[in-house]
């Protein structure tokens, strides 16, 4: 089966670096016409995708910047609403902006992004949106309240969103990434035993990478997902799909 993509226009909140610098990557290899918001761009802009300054927070900042995309290339067939920052904090400690910054983004990001391309998906009868969650939107940890609250209120609106824009054949789905090494986390550089506590809730034990996401969005992207909407694909290497999946390296001779 091939997935094309050629010529499609994927716009991709937050990518710029990162995880979203890598689904960015995938899509211009798929042959699609990436557009990137974020907002700067340190290494600058590769010639194979439009750069677009914007801040997802901000109302006017997204509708200019998806309108600049639609000027430019006539439409958006895709928005993959990437763009994300992690709070971390027990409740009791937590400032109140940090937790207000972290939905604002979050959430409020994949709200303002989706409405922006609404309009544009409804005229051409068709579109993908796409929305960033977490593996804590279905199993949280201590100290993630604010982040896992935010990964989840994506979910709810992507499904709630799926069923507003069925009639025009919109697709809106989210996904849920485990554990991919960023300068954010910090996981690779974590001493040894905290790696391999951390491994050790994976079914395939190993670090994910943007490519393991990006294989999934590549296909939520394309006609061969036209009949999936308004669900969450877990795509964690199977974090927690048993109690202890550490047991079954133990037992295969790790």
């Amino acid at each position: 089966m091939e997935l094309d993509l050629h010529d499609r226009v994927v716009v991709v909140t937050g990518g710029a670096r990162g995880i979203g610098a890598g689904i960015a990557n995938r899509m211009v290899a798929e042959r699609a016409r990436a557009v990137v918001l974020d907002l700067d761009f340190p290494d600058g802009v590769p010639d194979d995708r439009v750069g677009i300054a914007c801040d997802v927070t901000d109302a006017a900042s997204v509708q200019g910047a998806i309108a600049e995309a639609v000027d430019r290339f006539g439409t958006v067939d895709v928005l993959i609403n990437n763009a994300g920052i992690l709070v971390e904090g027990a409740v009791a400690d937590l400032d109140p902006a940090r937790f207000k910054a972290c939905m604002d983004v979050n959430v409020g990001g994949v709200f303002l992004a989706s409405q922006a391309v609404i309009p544009v998906m409804q005229r051409a009868g068709r579109g993908r949106i796409i929305n960033a969650a977490s593996f804590a939107a279905i199993v949280p940890s201590v100290g993630s309240a604010a982040y896992a609250a935010s990964k989840a209120a994506v979910v709810q609106f992507t499904r709630v969103l799926a069923s507003e824009l069925g009639p025009w054949g919109i697709t809106v789905n989210a996904y849920a990434p485990g554990m991919v090494p960023t300068t954010l986390n910090g996981f690779a550089t974590m001493p040894q035993a905290a790696q391999d506590r951390l491994l050790d809730t994976l079914s395939l034990r190993r670090w994910e990478t943007p490519d393991d996401i990006a294989d999934l969005l590549v296909f939520l992207a394309s006609d061969a997902a036209g009949y999936i909407t308004g669900t969450l694909i877990d795509v964690s290497g199977g974090k927690l799909a048993t109690q202890i999946p550490a047991k079954a390296y133990e037992a295969a001779g790790r």
